[in-house]
């Protein structure tokens, strides 16, 4: 699997961006929160934000994590254009954030979690654009499952703008992935409903649509800005699509469960 590539050490840049990998390395490290970095460092655009995302990235590989897939994230597209974007977020998941079916996670590892549920995509060939459509990304998918995040922001009461949530590669923690896999063609991605409860009571629902309209369209477009960057989606990596609600907060003792209209059902417990 192919590691994000850093900045070269003598880029002008580069001390920004050790610095604000650091800060956010040792925020995580110490389950502690922090105001936003852009005010620290008002030179942080976007680009600079994926840049830093990819130093942070790099040392956690460096550390003995291993890359096993990337997540989109602002895949709603009103909540994009309050952003002033037009495509999700990238960002990258590591073996040290899998949840197996069943474990709990354990809250005091993290800062204050919060959990949203995802649609799942295991990817049988690589993606990379640009020109990928919908149609063509959902070709590249083996197998679709049920699944959650658990999102853990290193800012103060998850509050950020879009350069630093990126450089905080986009509030990835945990995630969890049903042992259920689908073939895609079987599926109505849009039309999938999800219903988020806590403790056995719904607290939303929505389908597949949430996600830019189509979870497809969400990994076409995702796929067209790695390849913007020179990288790729590679076979056998997990895809969370994006969080198809609003995210809850998840409390020692509090189990967050999500019932999937064909995809089934998967849950996690705080711990």
């Amino acid at each position: 699997m192919t590691a994000p590539s850093s900045p070269a050490a003598d880029t002008p840049d580069a001390a920004v961006l050790d610095a604000v990998a650091t800060e956010l390395l040792d925020r995580e490290a110490g389950r502690r929160d922090g105001g936003k970095l852009t005010e620290r460092f008002p030179g942080l655009d976007l680009d600079l934000g994926y840049r830093a995302q990819d130093v942070l990235v790099e040392r956690k590989l460096a550390a003995g994590e291993r890359l096993v897939g990337a997540k989109l994230g602002l895949t709603s597209e009103a909540k994009q254009r309050r952003m002033g974007i037009d495509a999700p977020l990238t960002a990258w998941l590591t073996d040290t954030m899998v949840l197996e079916p069943g474990a709990p996670a354990v809250l005091g590892e993290l800062i204050h979690p919060r959990v949203e549920p995802e649609i799942v995509f295991v990817m049988g060939e690589d993606l990379a654009g640009p020109g990928v459509t919908p149609e063509r990304a959902l070709a590249a998918v083996e197998k679709v499952a049920a699944g959650y995040e658990v999102i853990d922001s290193r800012y103060t009461d998850f509050k950020f703008t879009l350069p630093d949530v990126v450089a905080d590669n986009a509030s990835a923690a945990r995630f969890g992935v049903s042992s259920r896999l689908f073939d895609p063609a079987d599926l109505d991605l849009i039309a999938e409903e999800a219903v988020l409860r806590v403790d056995g009571r719904e607290v939303d629902r929505a389908t597949g649509a949430a996600v830019q309209g189509n979870p497809a369209a969400a990994l076409a477009l995702a796929a067209n800005d790695l390849g913007r960057r020179g990288k790729k989606l590679e076979a056998g990596w997990i895809v969370l699509t994006g969080g198809m609600t609003d995210a809850v907060f998840l409390h020692p003792g509090q189990t967050v469960s999500v019932d999937f209209a064909t995809l089934g059902s998967i849950a996690v417990t705080g711990a």
